[in-house]
């Protein structure tokens, strides 16, 4: 049975790498074929030939988890918005249908869609609505709620997400949660549509769950309005960790405390505990009755049936994540054997939990979250389970006690926190130095005493509720100071590039080595497995050569560029949000998954917000040597740079160096333009021309047809490069033919977002590109572009490198 569902779990996981999927009537055939070619080889070989029987288990499994991932994916696939109704005003009617997420520019929120004029719209939509509409039409925001009905005005898309290594794939996760369509509200076109709420709450089973966790959220805020670390005790109880500031997860990732603060299996075992053991012993009183309850049925069974409905309750207030399932079902496993009066081993019910999650979801192989809670649990079986006395002696004293249950705690700590090594580094490309000490500190804290104070604040009365959220917020704001003084630490975090699967597996290897029985030989030797995995440096470009990694950062631009001991990166990507931005987002996480853990110089072309939305939470989570920019002086990002005493550079034509082999020149803007105010910040954008060999690439920002004509007129000859960076977007105002004559590039990167406010690239400026043969590429299209400059210019596209089945349903219009 355990091989049969690991099988099925890596076939799901394989069906998740496919660049298509299988078609439907030959998929319900390939599953009808493995079910009955399964059962039969298990009937006929079911007493002889073990070996041949393992087989047969193992190609069955794959094959029928590989369909049934695919059968899954065609039928989230199938509801579709039409290419024609993107962008259209429609109008829905339909249900808020999760916790809506309120922040300062509007609300987001799930919409289940009832009916829809005008246009077929899939069942579920992923909503954003907006104070304000294009800063030029006012857009009061409606105060939804979880179950209310409500006819709005939407603009739709089909889902699209940034494409970039190591970056988060929004489009899947899209998919997993059967969101077909993004859009806004817009304000309604007519007075006979207006967005109203039709009723204030429409009964339904996930209406009432969303309703449920949105009072208790909204009671929690209340007793804590203006605490910092009420997103803590909220995630604690709801599962909504949306209020978490990013500088608090950027502590809590350090310390390697992220996995507590959430309603983690940890905590929903502890609950389930409670309940049990409370349960159990009133049955056993039959309630203080004297009825005799539990002749009519035993209390262990009782205890058993309690536990599972809390953990069930618990988990439903969690939102339903994967740790959180895992745990739920694991319960239900050990309370169904016990009812039937089965003894299953530990390794059943883990495997059993596995299979039943990927059945359910099988997306869920996909995410981080997954393989480190199943990988954690595996590990600690492995290394304690028959090892150590989990039970003290019945004669011995509370201290040996005491200290039996201290022993068990650290060991475990150890192993986890050992065996975790190589999967952290595969998922993070990092790992936390600072975690056992921050994790022997946070769970006694957070799970002892934190989650049961919150869940008792949340449902008590007032104003004994207060002053329970009170203690619970006092004991976690103690808490984060001191993890944060443990992060702050140079050694808390150890960083190395994403291994490949050689050095990967050969930690592995050691690991279990490491965690061996007590008697196994030199098991100490096991961590020299990790000799590869820690210190493995960054690839870089050989002399002379280079390589440039435009990002997809949606509308604007940030392009990576590294020589064979430098690296400089080129803007910074928008801002999506007061604490969102393409630094944090799809920067910073590329850089540590390279293991590149500093910038000898970072040069923002201009101050526009789609160029330096990124600067500022660039600045304070990478070191830099230098900055070059044309931003004014009080700009966030200079200020910062100047604080810790590192260069600020005006970006001026004529500056020009050498690092590797490869040549920098800056050829605009003039020194002048630094002081004429009348020029917009696009006039003043900083032109670099990279030259690498007999190639060479033009990064022109958002310089227009008046600077381009400058060039022309001072820096002919400089201007010719095999690729340029389309300048200002390929916007209807740059792109001159005169200046894509003189350059004369072979190819055109456009860094656009998808279906973006601007149309950038302009038709007619697209259409110029291709009239006079260059190759064109957008990043919404392409996704992150890589080029590498040797003897030739080597260009990959992310999309195109690792496509995806659900990938093609997004581009399909391009």
């Amino acid at each position: 049975m355990r091989l049969h569902l690991l099988a099925f779990v890596f076939g799901a996981a394989w069906l998740q790498t496919q660049a298509r999927l299988p078609q439907r009537p030959g998929l319900l055939l390939a599953l009808a074929l493995i079910l009955v070619a399964g059962v039969g080889a298990l009937l006929l070989l079911r007493r002889r030939h073990p070996v041949v029987k393992m087989m047969a288990a193992l190609v069955c499994g794959l094959a029928l988890g590989f369909y049934w991932a695919a059968w899954l994916a065609q039928l989230a696939l199938a509801p579709q918005l039409a290419l024609a109704d993107e962008g259209r005003d429609i109008t829905v009617v339909g249900t808020v249908a999760s916790l809506p997420y309120r922040f300062q520019q509007g609300v987001r929120f799930n919409f289940a869609v009832e009916t829809a004029v005008g246009a077929e719209v899939p069942p579920l939509l992923a909503l954003s609505w907006y104070a304000g509409f294009r800063d030029e039409i006012t857009n009061e925001v409606g105060d939804v709620q979880p179950g209310q009905r409500w006819q709005l005005t939407v603009r739709l898309q089909r889902p699209h997400g940034n494409a970039n290594p190591q970056g988060f794939d929004y489009e899947v996760w899209l998919l997993e949660q059967g969101v077909r369509a993004t859009g806004y509200v817009r304000p309604a076109p007519r007075m006979d549509t207006p967005n109203v709420r039709l009723d204030s709450f429409v009964p339904g089973f996930n209406n009432v769950v969303q309703a449920s966790r949105a009072a208790l959220r909204a009671r929690i805020m209340r007793s804590l309005h203006g605490k910092p670390c009420a997103g803590v005790i909220v995630a604690l109880v709801v599962g909504d960790q949306r209020a978490i500031p990013q500088s608090d997860w950027q502590v809590f990732n350090r310390t390697g405390v992220s996995h507590l603060i959430s309603i983690s299996g940890l905590h929903i075992t502890m609950i389930a505990g409670m309940f049990a053991l409370a349960a159990g012993a009133l049955w056993r009183r039959s309630f203080f009755t004297g009825r005799q309850l539990p002749l009519l049925l035993p209390a262990q069974k009782v205890a058993a049936l309690a536990g599972v409905v809390a953990a069930l309750l618990y988990v439903l207030l969690a939102g339903f994540g994967v740790p959180a399932q895992r745990t739920l079902y694991m319960l239900a496993v050990v309370a169904l054997a016990l009812w039937l009066g089965r003894i299953t081993s530990i390794t059943h019910v883990l495997c059993l939990a596995l299979g039943v999650v990927v059945v359910i979801d099988p997306w869920a192989v996909l995410w981080p979250g997954f393989w480190l809670s199943f990988g954690a649990v595996a590990t600690i079986l492995y290394a304690t389970v028959g090892r150590m006395a989990s039970h003290p002696e019945l004669d011995a004293s509370r201290w040996q006690r005491a200290k039996m249950a201290l022993a068990l705690g650290a060991h475990t700590q150890y192993v986890v926190t050992a065996g975790l090594v190589p999967l952290t580094m595969l998922l993070f490309a990092q790992v936390s130095l600072v975690s056992p000490v921050a994790n022997a500190l946070a769970i006694p804290v957070i799970s002892l005493l934190v989650t049961p104070l919150s869940l008792l604040g949340s449902v008590l009365p007032a104003p004994l509720s207060d002053w329970i959220l009170l203690l619970a917020h006092f004991l976690v704001q103690m808490l984060a100071q001191v993890l944060d003084w443990l992060g702050a630490r140079r050694f808390a975090v150890w960083t190395a590039p994403v291994p490949p699967a050689w050095s990967f597996c050969w930690a592995v290897f050691g690991t279990l080595w490491l965690l061996a029985p007590r008697g196994w030989p030199h098991r100490w030797a096991g961590m020299l497995s990790w000799l590869p995995l820690l210190t493995a440096m960054p690839s870089t470009p050989p002399p002379g050569q280079l390589w440039v990694t435009a990002f997809d950062v949606g509308q604007g631009m940030a392009l990576l560029v590294e020589t064979h001991k430098h690296r400089l990166l080129y803007d910074t990507g928008p801002a999506y949000g007061l604490d969102s931005d393409g630094a944090s987002r799809v920067i910073v996480p590329y850089l540590r998954a390279r293991g590149i853990g500093m910038l000898d110089g970072l040069m923002i072309s201009h101050s526009d917000i789609d160029h330096a939305g990124g600067a500022l939470s660039l600045l304070e989570n990478l070191p830099v040597g230098w900055l070059s920019s044309s931003l004014p002086d009080g700009h966030p990002a200079v200020d910062f740079q100047r604080r810790l005493s590192r260069p600020h550079l005006r970006c001026e034509a004529g500056q020009s160096w050498t690092w590797d082999g490869v040549h920098f020149d800056m050829l605009h803007p003039l020194a002048e333009a630094h002081h004429d105010i009348s020029l917009k910040p696009n006039a003043r954008s900083c032109t670099l021309k990279i030259t690498a060999g007999k190639h060479a690439i033009l990064l022109a920002g958002d310089i227009e047809a008046e600077q381009e004509a400058a060039l022309l007129a001072r820096s002919a000859g400089q201007l010719s490069a095999d690729v340029l960076l389309a300048p200002h977007h390929g916007s209807g105002t740059s792109s001159t033919p005169a200046f894509l004559s003189t350059v004369q590039p072979s190819l055109a990167i456009f860094q656009v977002g998808y279906r973006n406010r601007y149309k950038h690239p302009k038709a007619q400026v697209y259409q110029r590109y291709g009239d006079m043969g260059i190759v064109r590429l957008r990043t919404d299209v392409a996704g992150a572009i890589t080029m590498h400059f040797g003897q030739d210019v080597a260009i990959e596209s992310y999309r195109n490198a690792y496509p995806r089945y659900w990938y093609s349903v997004s581009m399909a219009s391009k």
